[in-house]
């Protein structure tokens, strides 16, 4: 991994912050989406096989930009130029516990946007300023211990 960024390894839930000015990007069977200025949380589930090792795929991409490849909504936000990749925090689970993150974090957010395999109506949210105590705490809240952060890439 590039700047010193550890192997992830283990199954989890994780969140991606994102800093990102005013845009609109075609998402995908999402259509086109109009983004705001600020943060954009994306929470994700990593319990098939190759488990959080799913973390530093998104890390790589956010740094290179580039991939061969668009798998998942969030590729289309990790490689768009306004959009930054600015905070991970994960904690190891095999639950299935993502829908609860994403129904904790709430508010406003973007409809059918990286929830294709549930009944959420979102798994991407967003807030005007930096969300990153509020994400520590909703995972504190869920998992009764603080979970693992990474920042400044």
């Amino acid at each position: 991994m590039d700047r010193n960024i550890p192997e992830i390894e283990g199954k989890g839930i994780y969140c991606l912050i994102l800093r990102n000015i005013a845009c609109s990007i075609n998402v995908g069977r999402c259509g086109k989406i109009d983004f705001e200025a600020g943060y954009h949380i994306y929470v994700g589930s990593a319990l098939g096989p190759g488990g959080l090792k799913r973390l530093n795929r998104h890390i790589r991409v956010a740094q290179e930009r580039n991939i061969s490849k668009v798998h998942w909504h969030i590729d289309y936000l990790l490689t768009y130029p306004a959009f930054d990749l600015v905070s991970v925090i994960y904690t190891h689970s095999s639950e299935r516990m993502e829908c609860l993150l994403a129904e904790r974090i709430g508010a406003e957010n973007v409809p059918g946007f990286g929830c294709s395999d549930c009944n959420c109506r979102s798994h991407l949210f967003y807030r005007r300023s930096s969300p990153l105590k509020e994400i520590g705490e909703a995972f504190s809240d869920i998992f009764s211990f603080a979970p693992v952060t990474i920042e400044n890439f």
